[in-house]
């Protein structure tokens, strides 16, 4: 066998071997490694976007909160508000309440007390028409006139 024309053969079939192996092995395998690269290169980024839009959600989401406990405590306050404003205007109300009551209250005790006079001066006037009857049914005596007459003071008191 002659050695030259087997180590060409052989490095025919070698340089068959490198072409076949670039075309059909190669070149697939460094596409492939390039596509499962970019894959997770892009999980990778989509990893990232998605810490992004949790830390952007997480401090909206502290924004919503502190917006809302700020309408809380304004609710708050203001139905305090209303609360004393409430309090004033019943506080008021009573009081006018009160004094309605109590000018009611005197105009009743004005009228029992007009009554009251009225009622004494009929019974005083009667005392009177019939202590004078009596006098006048009497002899005109100064002893029994001051007698009449001290009748007439105690009927009076009583």
């Amino acid at each position: 066998m002659n050695l030259n024309l087997t180590m060409l053969v052989q490095a025919g079939f070698f340089f068959l071997f490198v072409w076949f192996s670039k075309v059909y092995v190669w070149t697939p395998l460094i596409s492939a490694l390039n596509e499962r690269k970019t894959k997770i290169a892009d999980g990778l980024a989509a990893a990232e976007k998605g810490q992004a839009a949790e830390e952007e959600a997480r401090k909206e989401a502290e924004q919503v909160i502190a917006e809302a406990k700020n309408q809380a405590s304004q609710i708050i306050a203001n139905a305090e508000k209303r609360g004393g404003v409430v309090v004033e205007e019943a506080k008021a109300t009573a009081s006018s309440e009160k004094e309605r009551i109590i000018a009611s209250a005197q105009a009743e005790v004005e009228q029992d007390v007009h009554k009251a006079r009225e009622s004494l001066r009929t019974q005083v006037s009667s005392i009177a028409v019939a202590a004078a009857g009596k006098i006048a049914a009497k002899e005109i005596d100064e002893s029994a006139h001051a007698d009449l007459l001290q009748d007439l003071v105690q009927q009076l008191e009583s």
